[in-house]
């Protein structure tokens, strides 16, 4: 093959980014639409690159220890930048060979050798849909004379390995050696004014607003951040807001090559660096360059004789896709707009993952099955799930009931709701016959929020029923799925899954959670108006009966009781590395048959939890069981023997005093013995059915994880016909998708590395509690004035006051916890709830008052705020805090 080391721009588009890298490739596409003027140039292709790097001496001993340092000590940014900029040099100290530099030259020739240019590094992994390293590698303006621009191209391709880009690629998992360095001369442009331009708005994610920032002069004042830009707000074609910043300083390109930095003239300083109609007429332009790439761009321009010239064009990575309207069950990527769809209408979507506590991304088999399992339709994006609550929000006769339930469980989502709602012309009103959806509190796990509960009687004998029920439903499904192979398994689960949704929509096992949360409610709204007490259900609750998550944390406590005695056992555990053969070589050791049992037997009742198991590709407890390791070591050290039972009959106690202490002052006040008595009924109910609202999600767990065995199989079965080089990939495919595959026994490869690409992408996005249809994620606020200077904000949804270490976990498996700590994480699920004994505190950034965290966090006694935005970034691990669970807030203290 004839290697070619120069491209003109022109000969070259989107589609060749191996060979002219993402910033050639999306130039020599914006060269290609109609009216959109692009810089003159031409690409010094990735072929010159690979010539250069087999010319470097040691350079693949250098990569090796690059790996090797990135691996091991990824947080080591004095070894990287040493490392990197050892490699930096040996690139640019390789002479570029004449055959090349001659290719190069005769290039610049047809433009005149004295003409300027800029000289832009241009990497293949660059400018891409899920990673733009946007300023990751080096850029040179006003490049004058053939030698000076052959001098910055060597510079460009060392720019491959700046200590910026080496991290960036580490975490996007992006490996060092397949990436590949191409280069863009282009002739460079003296412009009036310049600046970037995003056809989204970059912070809201609104796709109708166009954000245009400009400045006086080159560009590199805006980017570098010299000045403070103007900034344009663009929607339908008009300017709808706009701030005139006071530019005192400018870039401009030197006569003899680079450039230099000036001053502005006073009077010019505050005059706007872009007329109205300019601004207008570039959003209109930088319209027609997102249509042409399918995405939303942000866009470098440069004003030169009042004619916009563009110089970039790469996709905004940071925005949070939009789903796509209707009962779609197929992944939504950033492309897909709207408009696409045909739908025009406005849509306002509520977070799924904020209710379950699983803001993480899911994988297609997970999203999709968790939509095939809900009780109301549910829109996929960046790997999230939503539901449509615009037709709740129309309807005057749902609206108040939709924003109760949301505000009761987390403000911030109401709040954000009534934004939307206060723009009156977004949620226009319904006829008032028009039917209406069901509400988006009514996915697996959860009841049809808002709805209306027949009253049933305070009996045990109704959990004990219910519970009877889902192990019976469980047990059936477990023996019927055998001998289920192929695409009759499939069949046998598409029943499945209705009696999955038969079981959750059962209306004695929506009565009973109602009757739970209504009487927790009742409780804590009247004892606050009688007795000025604050969530006297809290301390009520200890302890109550049929929690099975609660239930979940102390049984681990008992299996730390047998561990240790036996100090070989402990000491094991303190090193297990990997979960392949951990309990076969457990029973090897003094006392570790007894310890083995009492893991496997604790793994037959919880193994198919884990953390964000909603996500059936997860990897369950039963299939990594050294996830419980620092748990159970944690135990082990801070707890006594016989813990479990006596955190049990504590809170048990602490609820009966709490209970007598309440009714005798209710009986001191005027008709207390009405208000007294009432109490008591009330007590009684909540006692009996507020720990079987765990159950349901321990139901639909334990179904999951028998569904996931069956799929595992099926692919193994795959890997082994060739079909699939590895079982986890069907996780990659949505249930449907899996289903065509395990029919025809073909699957598109490339498509399953787009999921893995993309699905990798969707961590850096934070997913909102509202979004819009507009792309804007509505941010809620909890509007409180009531809180000490500097507090961080919270719901309170377990009372209490406590101080302590702050302790950031992001990830339990990594938990090392002492008696004291407070734990500050993102979310927790209640896998999480082993954790929870062992505590004295909860923080938490999403959550709501009857989410599973603040469930356990009442049952446990441990004071809880919730809902706290940016906690783990906000509080350092070992800071000292205090809690204030009964008033929703957070100390960070001195």
């Amino acid at each position: 093959m004839i290697e070619q080391y120069v491209l003109d721009l022109q000969d070259v588009d989107e589609t060749q980014v191996a060979v002219v890298g993402g910033k050639g490739a999306q130039l020599g596409g914006l060269s290609r639409i109609e009216g959109i003027r692009v810089p003159g140039g031409f690409c010094v292709t990735t072929d010159a690159f690979r010539r250069i790097m087999a010319e470097v001496p040691s350079i693949d001993d250098q990569l090796d220890q690059l790996d090797q340092l990135s691996r091991s000590n990824a947080d080591d940014r004095e070894a990287i930048g040493t490392l990197s900029a050892q490699i930096r040099r040996a690139i640019e100290g390789v002479v570029i060979p004449g055959d090349l530099a001659m290719a190069i030259t005769r290039a610049l020739a047809r433009s005149g050798e004295d003409t300027a240019y800029a000289v832009r590094s241009s990497a293949t992994a660059e400018d891409l849909p899920t990673a733009s390293f946007a300023g990751q590698q080096d850029t040179y303006l006003n490049v004058v004379g053939p030698a000076a621009v052959l001098r910055h191209v060597s510079r460009c391709w060392a720019s491959l390995f700046t200590e910026r880009a080496v991290t960036y690629r580490r975490r996007n998992g992006i490996d060092h050696r397949t990436v590949r360095m191409a280069v863009v001369v282009q002739q460079l442009v003296f412009p009036h004014a310049a600046g970037i331009l995003f056809t989204a708005d970059p912070v809201t994610g609104n796709r109708k607003v166009a954000t245009v920032d400009a400045g006086f002069g080159l560009g590199e004042a805006l980017v570098s951040g010299l000045v403070n830009p103007d900034v344009f707000k663009v929607r339908h074609g008009e300017v709808v807001a706009k701030a005139i910043a006071a530019k005192q300083r400018a870039i401009h390109a030197v006569p003899a090559g680079g450039t230099q930095e000036v001053a502005i003239d006073s009077q010019q300083q505050e005059q706007p660096a872009l007329t109205d109609t300019q601004a207008v007429r570039l959003v209109r332009l930088g319209r027609r360059i997102e249509a042409h790439f399918g995405r939303p761009q942000d866009i470098e321009w440069c004003l030169v004789d009042d004619d916009f010239q563009i110089v970039q064009s790469r996709p905004i990575t940071t925005l949070f896709p939009v789903p796509v309207p209707g009962p779609d069950l197929l992944p939504v990527s950033e492309t897909e707009t709207v408009a696409e769809t045909g739908d025009q209408e406005n849509h306002v979507y509520v977070s799924v993952g904020h209710q379950q506590m699983m803001t993480d991304p899911m994988k297609p088999l997970g999203f999709s099955m968790w939509q095939l399992t809900a009780m109301v339709p549910m829109h996929e994006a960046g790997g999230r799930l939503f539901v449509d609550v615009t037709r709740r929000l129309a309807s005057p006769a749902s609206r108040a009931g939709l924003l109760d339930v949301m505000g009761r469980g987390d403000p911030l989502t109401r709040d954000a709701l009534e934004t939307v709602l206060d723009r009156d012309d977004f949620v226009l009103p319904l006829p008032p016959l028009a039917p209406l959806p069901s509400l988006p509190g009514a996915g697996p796990g959860r009841t049809p929020a808002g709805a209306a509960s027949a009253p049933i009687e305070t009996d045990p004998a109704i959990v004990t029923e219910l519970i009877e029920r889902s192990q019976t439903s469980v047990a059936a499904l477990r023996r019927d799925i055998r001998t289920k192979t192929g695409p009759a398994l499939f069949d046998f689960l598409l029943e499945a899954f209705e009696e999955h949704k038969r079981v959750l929509g059962d209306p004695l096992n929506v009565q009973v959670i109602m009757a739970g949360m209504e009487a927790t409610w009742w409780l804590n709204d009247k004892l606050r108006e009688w007795l000025g007490e604050k969530n006297a259900a809290d301390t009520l609750t200890l302890s109550a009966p049929d929690n099975v998550t609660s239930q979940m944390g102390l049984a681990l406590l008992d299996v730390a009781d047998v561990i240790r005695p036996q100090p070989e056992v402990v000491a094991f555990l303190q090193g297990v590395e990997g979960d392949e053969g951990f309990l076969d070589e457990l029973a090897k050791l003094a006392g570790g048959t007894e310890a083995r049992d009492a893991i496997e037997t604790y793994l037959d009742r919880y193994g198919m939890r884990c953390a964000g198991e909603i996500d059936i590709t997860r990897p369950r407890w039963r299939e990594r069981p050294t996830t419980l390791v620092p748990a159970i070591l944690d135990n082990v050290r801070n707890f006594e023997p016989g813990a479990a039972e006596r955190h049990f009959e504590q809170g048990r106690q602490k609820a009966q005093r709490k209970e007598q202490d309440v009714l005798s002052r209710l009986r001191a006040l005027p008709d207390g013995d009405e208000k007294a008595d009432e109490t008591k009924r009330m007590i009684d109910r909540v006692r009996t059915f507020i720990g079987y609202r765990e159950y349901p999600k321990y139901g639909i767990v334990s179904r999951y994880f028998v569904y996931k065995q069956a799929l595992l199989a099926e692919a193994e079965r795959l890997v082994r016909a060739d079909v699939l080089p590895e079982k986890e990939d069907i996780f990659y495919l949505t249930f449907q998708e899996l289903h065509d595959v395990v029919r025809s026994h073909q699957v598109d490869d490339q498509l399953v590395q787009q999921r893995k690409d993309a699905f990798r992408s969707y961590h850096a996005l934070t997913p909102p509690r509202v979004l819009t249809s507009d792309g804007e994620a509505v941010t809620g606020a909890y509007r409180r004035d009531d809180v000490p200077a500097g507090a961080l904000v919270g719901l309170p949804v377990s009372a209490g006051t406590i101080e302590g270490r702050a302790r950031v976990i992001l990830d339990m498996a990594e938990a090392d916890l002492e008696a004291g700590d407070i734990l500050v994480t993102t979310f927790t699920d209640p896998s999480w709830s082993p954790l929870f004994v062992g505590i004295a505190g909860l923080v938490t950034e999403v959550g709501g008052l009857m989410t599973h965290g603040a469930v356990i966090a009442r049952e446990y006694g441990l004071p809880a705020v919730v809902g706290v935005e940016q906690a783990t970034r906000l509080i350092r691990d070992g800071q000292r805090i205090r809690v204030h669970g009964t008033d929703g807030y957070i100390e960070i203290l001195p």
